[in-house]
């Protein structure tokens, strides 16, 4: 699937196969603008009786590619994370696998009212939570760090001010009942936060509980 055109892709996201439809996530930044060589995987909004559903479409994706994860904003992380951890380890385990595709979620940046992806190759989720050191996030603007609650206009400045004396790592968390729209906002507020501590960095691992 080569060179396929951003616009395209973002038609595909809201109209799919069988005239399923994703709300894709809102957020007001673009962290990267366009994917080439991808393959497109769908994670649709469902509701049978009266339970939701984390509905999976992977047929399109090809191992040896990056891949899309268009995933319905209204999905908690709860159905949601289980299935990226699968679909991780079957890219893992592929032997089509190639070392320099990447994984990326799609959203709509609503300020330039244009399709965004953010990439979370390197992201390995655990459900559970942390020992230590915990930067979590929860529904409704809620931010804590460790058991102190603080402002997101704060966490730079936490982070600069951080100190230790042994060589350490920050664990990211997520309330496991927050949308996946509300998980994306967060991800972009995490992506241009800075550490000037040395021997202090933020875990690859996001804890989800």
């Amino acid at each position: 699937m080569k060179k396929t055109i951003t616009i395209l892709l973002g038609l595909l996201c809201f109209s799919c196969e069988n005239k399923k439809e994703i709300e894709l996530a809102k957020g007001n930044k673009t962290i990267v603008a366009d994917v080439q060589e991808h393959s497109p995987i769908y994670i649709f909004f469902k509701i049978d009786k009266k339970d939701t559903i984390a509905d999976v479409n992977r047929k399109n994706s090809i191992a040896s590619t990056n891949w899309i994860f268009n995933i319905d904003k209204r999905l908690p992380l709860r159905l949601v994370v289980p299935e990226l951890m699968k679909l991780q380890t079957k890219k893992e385990v592929s032997i089509h696998k190639n070392e320099t595709a990447e994984n990326y979620f799609s959203y709509d940046n609503y300020t330039k009212k244009s399709l965004s992806f953010l990439p979370f190759t390197k992201v390995k989720y655990v459900l559970g939570k942390p020992i230590i050191n915990e930067l979590y996030f929860g529904k409704n603007d809620l931010i804590k760090f460790n058991s102190s609650v603080i402002k997101k206009e704060e966490m730079q400045y936490l982070l600069n001010n951080l100190s230790s004396k042994v060589q350490s790592e920050i664990s990211i968390s997520f309330d496991k009942n927050c949308s996946f729209n509300e998980y994306i906002n967060y991800k972009i507020l995490l992506f241009d936060l800075k550490i000037a501590t040395k021997g202090i960095s933020i875990s690859n691992k996001e804890y989800i509980y």
